[in-house]
């Protein structure tokens, strides 16, 4: 097996799916490598994503555990033919790399979810936009890297334009539709592009507004991303030292109940079209 010295997030995960198969089956590290016919060193390598991983070992591994969701080890499998690299690669050594972890993470899924109640999310943003915000982050960024995380941001959104494009939902409260980043051409713009996406079959934009009388979640901020089974659904929240992964399976079912809660808060889409346009006018 050949080392990587900079796995991708698919390989992490795909490690941390087989350590928790072998913690759901009760076995140590050393009594599983003894069933496998390894050591208990390359079986953690393998967890920790330092080896890549065949087919046949997570064939060979999940029936050794005793795994019986066919669903989930086809799935797996599925994680060990990647490999080509995506084109977040040509930022490694630019952007943090938990930045390229989640356009890998969101480019193979299957689903996109997102709740926002003070910022546009982040592949619903106009370039415009997108450098205002980057230009008040805390601590301030450097205009250089402004404009490599700006160009990174709108590569993202190409996953909403490819020709087979995962469903996307965003719940967005009223309040981040009045933030004026940028002045009031910028934000116009920026409502004007939301109206436009929300008009493309595979994209829900729904609003909350102030007027609600329900809002679960104060106001957390989640982007969700489905993977090909539940198992494999990723939660990522924004914190102020970067993004945050959530892949353990009561915290992934909480935010697909507050995702859920959300959903009935907001507007039904053409009311929500109707306040984006109103804010909009009024600019």
């Amino acid at each position: 097996m050949a080392g990587r010295a900079a796995p991708t997030a698919r390989r992490v995960r795909l490690g941390a799916e087989l350590r928790k198969l072998r913690e759901r089956a009760g076995l140590t590290t050393t009594q599983a490598a003894d069933l496998l016919g390894t050591s208990a060193g390359q079986l953690s390598n393998m967890e920790v994503a330092r080896f890549g991983v065949s087919a046949e070992r997570v064939r060979v591994t999940a029936h050794t555990y005793s795994c019986t969701d066919q669903a989930l080890i086809k799935a797996l499998v599925e994680m060990t033919g990647e490999r080509k690299r995506g084109w977040w690669e040509e930022y490694r050594e630019i952007l943090p790399p938990k930045l390229l972890d989640l356009a890998e993470i969101e480019h193979h899924g299957t689903g996109l979810r997102a709740a926002h109640s003070m910022h546009i999310p982040g592949l619903l943003q106009t370039v415009d936009h997108a450098r205002e915000i980057y230009r008040q982050a805390v601590p301030e960024i450097s205009p250089p890297e402004i404009e490599h995380r700006v160009s990174y941001r709108v590569k993202r959104q190409a996953v909403l334009y490819r020709d087979d494009p995962a469903p996307y939902r965003a719940v967005i409260h009223e309040a981040a539709l009045r933030m004026r980043f940028g002045g009031p051409g910028i934000a116009r713009a920026q409502l004007q592009h939301l109206l436009a996406l929300s008009e493309r079959s595979h994209v829900s934009i729904r609003v909350i507004p102030f007027s609600a009388t329900y809002y679960p979640g104060s106001g957390q901020s989640v982007y969700y991303v489905e993977g090909p089974v539940p198992a494999l659904d990723t939660a990522q929240l924004d914190q102020s030292h970067g993004p945050v992964f959530i892949d353990s399976e009561a915290q992934l079912a909480q935010y697909r109940m507050l995702l859920e809660r959300l959903d009935a808060a907001a507007l039904p889409a053409e009311e929500s079209r109707d306040l984006v346009h109103a804010i909009a006018q009024e600019l």
